[in-house]
């Protein structure tokens, strides 16, 4: 049996990438780097286009997608870095006035206490009172912590977009190492021609590809056992694929003015939010066991 994306979902990917590519592009990501202010009008603008309504019923004046469809629109904010809570945005969609719009930015707490843009939204959604700041080593993910919250149920929608942002990063960057790899020479020829390089290279496209596979089937499925499987792929792909594009970029990867630093940060910080690391291990464990 064959899995293919169907022509509305080709359509509905290439969209947001266009409109991601016109809205924030290098120079509107770089720009924001500096000035790491949530843009409210871009936020609006992902409510006209039905970025947060996708899976609130058409009944209910959303888009009546699914979580399929939430996936490729993840993975594609993931890839060039769109920053604000997006997640929470997404989930409240539907259940605060305002968030489906854009109208309304809304956060939560996540079930281990770490808060995103806290001072940039207008709803909190949990518990954060005593929230003390963060020092983020992504600088568009601002963050507090909750004092006292550890553990709690987390809902299984939430780790699979994350899944779906850290896939945009992985792919993403696996074109960068490739970009990179085909135009820096050395000794006369591309670095792209040794060895050591195209190793590096086709581990991050598995990596990415496999993740990708498990993406998608666990959006199609929804189980949370398959989600989890999701998320620790996909987490691995994005953090050890950003390390490596950044060992093909060498010194320069870490210079300001490359994006491979910041996919890498990203990356880490969304590793940290609950679904991740050693709760979907335990959840895969718990599945094999019984």
């Amino acid at each position: 049996m064959r899995f293919q994306l169907t022509d509305d979902q080709v359509a509905l990917q290439a969209g947001v990438r266009e409109l991601l590519a016109r809205r924030f592009g290098g120079e509107a990501l770089r720009a924001a780097v500096d000035a790491p202010e949530l843009d409210r009008a871009l936020w609006r603008e992902l409510g006209a286009a039905g970025f947060f309504s996708l899976r609130v019923p058409e009944a209910d004046g959303g888009v009546g997608l699914g979580l399929p469809e939430a996936v490729l629109v993840f993975e594609e904010a993931g890839r060039v870095l769109l920053p604000g809570p997006l997640v929470a945005g997404h989930l409240a969609a539907g259940v605060v006035d305002g968030a489906a719009e854009g109208e309304v930015v809304v956060t939560g707490v996540d079930p281990d206490g770490l808060v995103e843009w806290l001072d940039a939204a207008d709803v909190v959604r949990g518990e954060a009172a005593g929230a003390v700041p963060l020092r983020s080593v992504d600088p568009l993910t601002p963050l507090h912590r909750v004092p006292g919250v550890s553990g709690g149920a987390v809902d299984p929608v939430a780790v699979l977009l994350t899944a779906a942002e850290q896939l945009g990063t992985a792919t993403r960057v696996c074109e960068l190492a490739v970009q990179h790899a085909r135009t820096r020479k050395q000794f006369g020829q591309p670095i792209g021609a040794f060895q050591a390089v195209k190793h590096l290279c086709a581990q991050m496209l598995v990596r990415a590809e496999t993740a990708r596979a498990a993406v998608y089937a666990a959006a199609v499925t929804a189980d949370p056992v398959d989600i989890a499987a999701a998320r620790l792929l996909a987490d691995e792909a994005a953090e050890r694929g950003a390390r490596d594009c950044l060992q093909v970029h060498g010194g320069m990867g870490f210079t300001w003015e490359c994006e491979v630093h910041l996919h890498l940060k990203r990356a880490w910080v969304r590793g940290r939010r609950a679904g991740g690391g050693a709760e979907s291990e335990e959840s895969l464990a718990v599945d094999l066991l019984a």
